[in-house]
């Protein structure tokens, strides 16, 4: 991480249209056929924006898409098509606004994107571990008795989720719902594309003693039809990531993301009451910051060592 850089709140490429800011990244337009993403040091819990930068961050979590885009695109293991153009981001920028870009962007294929968030999960954690406490299942996938929190789960489930427009929460849906949204032959594809790139990268990074419990991917599609794995590709922020040393099931383990800052964020008090996980956020002590920004780097560290 390239603590010397400073930190990035919100980009401000006044060179080129601005056509929308998610949680983390701001998108602009280049021509009409392609996309440059920069990746800002935002981070958000529970749908909230932090009114802090994690100093790094957008660095980091571009670093990390792109050695994942390496490994399992068509330099790799060529599961997918990918979202990337090979040009270098600094190119489409002046030479004023290129600090804003070096390192922390990805110029890509201008796509139409397909509405559904394509989460796996090998792991039973998180929602999908509150979701099988009250009816043994996920998202309609029907799973084994007796397990518990953190349990590897006998394979990796494929349990989507319609995305929500800002700000609001994504809401988990079944298979089938996706199959009525998006058509039968799309849907399978993205499922067993999913589940297939889950496995590849599961597999790598047990090599580095890196647990992935789950992930989410996002696809499009180009103007051929073609489906295109794009956004952001397995990051702490789109993965729940855990030291396999430190697994043990039943427990929540410690993990390579925002779950410190989530943790931090339960017990904080705003105007003395508890947080209520809306705006505005509390504000991020230092602490809270350099940890969540050590948890990000030493995962990239393992990854790539």
């Amino acid at each position: 991480m390239t603590q010397s850089q400073a930190a990035l709140h919100t980009s401000n490429i006044t060179s080129l249209p601005l056509l929308a800011r998610g949680k983390v990244r701001d998108n602009y337009a280049v021509g009409d056929d392609r996309i440059l993403m920069v990746a800002s040091d935002r981070v958000s819990a529970f749908d909230v924006i932090m009114g802090q930068p994690i100093p790094g961050k957008g660095v980091l979590l571009t670093q990390m898409a792109l050695f994942w885009f390496d490994k399992l695109g068509p330099n790799g293991l060529n599961i997918c098509p990918i979202h990337l153009t090979g040009d270098a981001p600094e190119s489409v920028v002046t030479a004023a606004e290129v600090p804003q870009v070096a390192g922390r962007s990805m110029l890509v294929k201008r796509l139409k994107p397909i509405m559904v968030e394509a989460v796996v999960r090998g792991y039973l954690a998180g929602s999908g571990w509150k979701e099988y406490q009250e009816n043994g299942a996920v998202c309609g996938v029907k799973l084994p008795a007796g397990l518990k929190n953190a349990s590897k789960l006998p394979e990796p489930i494929y349990t989507p989720a319609a995305k929500a427009e800002m700000g609001d929460h994504d809401e988990n849906i079944t298979f089938d719902k996706t199959v009525e949204m998006i058509g039968a032959d799309l849907a399978t594809r993205i499922r067993d594309i999913s589940i297939a790139l889950y496995k590849a990268a599961s597999a790598f990074a047990a090599t580095k003693g890196i647990i992935i419990a789950d992930t989410k991917f996002e696809f499009g599609l180009d103007q051929d039809g073609t489906l295109v794995l794009m956004d952001e590709v397995l990051t702490p922020d789109s993965s729940r990531y855990w030291p396999a040393e430190s697994y043990v099931e039943g427990i929540n383990p410690p993990s390579y993301d925002k779950q410190f800052l989530r943790d931090w964020l339960e017990t904080a008090l705003v105007a003395g009451k508890p947080w209520s996980k809306s705006p505005p956020a509390p504000h991020l002590p230092r602490e809270v910051i350099e940890k969540t920004a050590a948890k990000y780097q030493e995962a990239l560290t393992r990854l790539t060592s």
